[in-house]
């Protein structure tokens, strides 16, 4: 479907649970934060059908999220069911790793060739200050897993950070040279009570300045699939690096996509606060047609854009947690 500003909808992020097994520092506030009850968590089979509907409408991709998907219970049981929903064209999964060794095989198992592992340092210590918890090694050897057992490619996110990991780049770019990974630097984005500062923020263009420092990085051509990163490759590299620059170079006016909290409101936008609550008809046994209309009118008024250049870095009210990764 295409909205009112002609964007083909294409790419649903779905979130299984807000529930993770990290604090990283950029996605939960310090105080700590209240989990949603079970009960008002989709059930996988309210999920799968969501998701059915949604393909009735033009979705032709689904990222699975978090919270941390790999915590629930039952994960790829309801992944395999996922993989093999007529229409889909592609599901990929955006996990932090922890539980990645334990579980390669299985979601690898299940259709799925492309996978994304958040890691933020490349340094245990380091690791341990962003995401509370003593974790590196897991993460590791997670990677390590995913890459024997056959995914391709494997995206490492990295979420840059002044004075916090920027004095990695170079180091997570030599991964990416060593190693048949991409690597994707994000910029810091003010979700939810993450704690955004200015101070912090890192642009993709000083982050494209740091790596020409190693050679000369070529750029990639993206496919359809591929999401908003600016894809780069140096001769010689076994991977290659993306840049995702939704502050300084947003990419709402190709954003094809949609986010499907895991207590079942669907949103047209990250930073957007407003949602339209599916879980309430589907439950209440509305009926297709009347979900549909909800997805539709969803899609339709997608907006614009997130509001962050005109308005200045806002926070929407949800955490990046309880939204989906």
């Amino acid at each position: 479907m295409l909205d009112k500003n002609h964007r083909t909808i294409s790419y649903l992020r779905l979130s299984v649970t807000d529930r993770c097994n990290l604090r990283c520092i950029y996605c939960m506030p310090e105080e700590g934060v209240q989990f949603l009850p079970h009960s008002d968590i989709l059930t996988y089979e309210e999920m799968l059908h969501l998701v059915r509907l949604s393909v009735q409408r033009g979705i032709r991709k689904v990222r699975v999220t978090g919270g941390e998907p790999l915590v629930r219970k039952g994960f790829t049981g309801f992944l395999d069911i996922l993989c093999r929903i007529e229409g889909l064209e592609e599901v990929a999964l955006t996990t932090n790793g922890v539980l990645l060794k334990q579980y390669a095989a299985d979601i690898r198992n299940c259709g799925i060739c492309r996978i994304n592992v958040s890691l933020d340092s490349l340094r245990p210590e380091r690791f341990f200050h962003i995401t509370g918890k003593d974790s590196f090694n897991q993460v590791r050897e997670g990677i390590e897993e995913a890459e024997r057992v056959g995914f391709d490619p494997i995206k490492i996110n990295v979420v840059a950070m002044k004075g916090v990991n920027d004095d990695e780049i170079l180091d997570f770019a030599k991964l990416a040279v060593n190693n048949p990974y991409h690597i994707r630097f994000i910029e810091l984005m003010p979700v939810g009570g993450n704690g955004w500062n200015p101070d912090k923020f890192m642009s993709t263009d000083e982050i494209y300045q740091r790596l020409q420092s190693m050679g000369n990085w070529v750029p990639v051509k993206s496919n359809p699939y591929d999401g908003p990163a600016q894809r780069f490759k140096m001769e010689g590299s076994q991977g290659e690096i993306g840049l995702i620059g939704a502050l300084s170079h947003h990419f709402c006016a190709v954003c094809n996509r949609l986010r499907l909290t895991a207590e079942g409101s669907l949103r047209g936008c990250l930073f957007s606060d407003e949602e339209t609550d599916l879980k309430t008809p589907l439950r209440e046994g509305k009926g297709d047609e009347a979900l549909l209309r909800l997805i539709d009118w969803t899609i339709e008024n997608k907006p614009k854009d997130h509001g962050l250049l005109s308005q200045g870095p806002r926070k929407c009210v949800r955490q990046m947690h309880s939204i989906g990764g």
